[in-house]
């Protein structure tokens, strides 16, 4: 069976390709993803912040964000990319980020040049303070040392152009990223067009390829940022937002009509809620294997 890493690697390398990926929170939440069409999964970190009801701020732990990951890459064939915010620490614990999710077969992760606790980049706020780019630089080169193979990828993304710091110092420190062994680069940008995303690649020199994650510069499509040089695509939030959506109305609807029916309109069947966690394997399992539906009676121990 062919490996994450080597399926996204696969994907790298095909010049003529575009990879789309989508976020996801859990395994439902990827296996949607999957079924989608997408190319590739992105455990993202808010998501799965927004999944435990909190906010998206190093308040999950680094087990929290693997316990999720595990899930995403039990459910799916495709590969999963990890958004491991700062390295959950210093780049010590960067290399145990490192070594504990490569060991579940993710594709690769990706680190953010925020301090830690980091906050995300769309919170407003006044002060967004990064890492030096020397500090983070040595991140990534620990990231790097800890992995076991060499096609596990480590993405590098710096948040200089958010915190106002600009495109010079976006390129500056994806440069000195890609030196220190970063394989992919993520520059950030919060405003409504995609003009300083496309200043960046307008100057990058390609030393690594780019990753957009077009949240906020949403008109922009996948074909325009693939011209302008992006080798990655990444929907990132999608899936808790619209599951927000929806259950919130859902459940305000059968509330409010009193009686179940009234929203049947708005969810998958149960046989297609079966079907994507695999009821049908398991049940095929059971007639194969399992014997009796009674459990095996417990034999007391007599005292001799």
């Amino acid at each position: 069976m062919q490996s994450q890493t080597s399926k996204l690697r696969s994907l790298l390398a095909d010049s003529n390709k575009t990879i789309v990926v989508g976020g996801a929170h859990n395994g439902i939440s990827a296996k949607a993803v999957e079924e989608a069409g997408y190319d590739a999964i992105w455990a993202s970190g808010l998501e799965i912040a927004t999944s435990h009801c909190v906010p998206d701020a190093n308040i999950l732990t680094m087990s929290d964000v693997l316990y999720a990951a595990k899930q995403m890459v039990d459910a799916t064939d495709i590969p999963v990319i990890v958004d491991c915010d700062n390295g959950f620490g210093n780049a010590v614990n960067a290399m145990r980020t490192v070594s504990e999710f490569e060991k579940i077969g993710v594709a690769g992760v990706c680190m953010e040049d925020n301090i830690f606790p980091k906050r995300n980049s769309f919170y407003a706020q006044d002060n967004h303070t990064l890492e030096s780019p020397e500090e983070f630089a040595a991140k990534i080169r620990a990231a790097v040392s800890a992995r076991k193979s060499p096609y596990f990828c480590i993405i590098a993304r710096t948040e200089a152009i958010i915190s106002g710091m600009g495109i010079d110092e976006a390129l500056k420190r994806t440069k000195l990223y890609v030196e220190a062994g970063a394989d992919l680069i993520v520059p950030h940008s919060k405003i409504l067009d995609a003009s300083e995303i496309e200043a960046f690649a307008a100057a990058w020199d390609g030393s690594a390829p780019m990753i957009a994650i077009p949240t906020k510069y949403k008109y922009a499509t996948i074909d325009e940022l693939s011209t302008i040089g992006f080798k990655i695509v990444i929907y990132a939030n999608f899936a808790i937002r619209s599951a927000i959506k929806a259950m919130t109305e859902t459940m305000r609807r059968a509330r409010e009509a009193g009686y179940a029916a009234s929203v049947d309109d708005a969810m998958v069947p149960l046989s297609k809620m079966q079907e994507m966690v695999g009821f049908e394997a398991m049940t095929r399992a059971e007639r194969a294997y399992v014997h009796s539906n009674t459990p095996s009676p417990v034999k007391e121990k007599v005292a001799v």
